[in-house]
C-alpha cells in the first residue's frame, strides 16, 4: 500500500510526465510546420513515448492501492527562435525530469518504500538516456550551425540517431 506522501509525489510525477509528452508535441508541431519531417517525426515519437512513461506511472500508483490524477497542465512553449533553441531547452526540460525522477527517488528511500523505490530504477535509467539523447541532438545542431544543407541532412537522418548511453551498457 502506498504512503499518502509517496502517492501524491507519483501523481506530481505523473502531471509532469503528462506535460513532457506536451512539450515534445509541441515541438513536433513547430517542426512540421517549418517542414522539417524528420524532426517532427523524432518528436512525435518522443511525445508518445512520455505518455507511455506517464502510464506506466499511473498503472503502478493504481495497482498498489493508490488512486493516479488526471491533473491541469502547464501549456508548454509552442514558438521557438531556431531550432538550436527548441533543442536546448528540450535538454532543460530533461534535466528539470531527472531532478524530478532523483526527488523521488529520495522520498522513496526515506519513506522506506523499497518497492517504489526499485520500480523507479527504470525511469533513473530512461533519464540518463534521454540526457544523453538530448546533448547528442544539440551537439549535432551546434555543429550545423547555420548550414541549411547540414539542416536538411540532420532532418533526414534524426530518425536513425541511436545513442549508447552509460545505463544501457550492462556490466559497465
Amino acid at each position: 500500500m502506498l504512503s499518502k506522501t509517496i502517492e501524491t509525489a507519483l501523481n506530481k510525477q505523473i502531471r509532469i510526465e503528462a506535460e513532457s509528452s506536451q512539450v515534445y508535441l509541441a515541438m513536433a508541431i513547430w517542426a512540421e510546420v517549418k517542414g522539417l519531417e524528420g524532426i517532427s517525426n523524432f518528436m512525435y515519437d518522443q511525445s508518445d513515448e512520455e505518455r507511455e512513461h506517464m502510464l506506466k506511472l499511473v498503472k503502478f500508483v493504481n495497482e498498489r492501492g493508490g488512486h493516479a490524477h488526471v491533473s491541469e497542465l502547464k501549456a508548454p512553449n509552442v514558438t521557438f527562435g531556431s531550432f538550436k533553441e527548441m533543442f536546448e531547452k528540450l535538454l532543460a526540460h530533461e534535466i528539470f525530469v531527472s531532478e524530478s525522477i532523483n526527488n523521488l527517488v529520495h522520498i522513496s528511500l526515506e519513506n522506506r518504500d523499497y518497492a517504489t523505490h526499485n520500480f523507479l530504477q527504470w525511469y533513473v535509467s530512461e533519464q540518463i538516456e534521454e540526457e544523453a539523447t538530448a546533448r547528442t541532438i544539440l551537439d549535432k545542431v551546434n555543429m550545423i550551425g547555420d548550414d541549411k544543407g547540414g539542416l536538411y541532412l540532420f532532418d533526414r537522418d534524426i530518425q536513425q540517431l541511436t545513442v549508447n548511453s552509460a545505463a544501457q551498457q550492462p556490466g559497465i
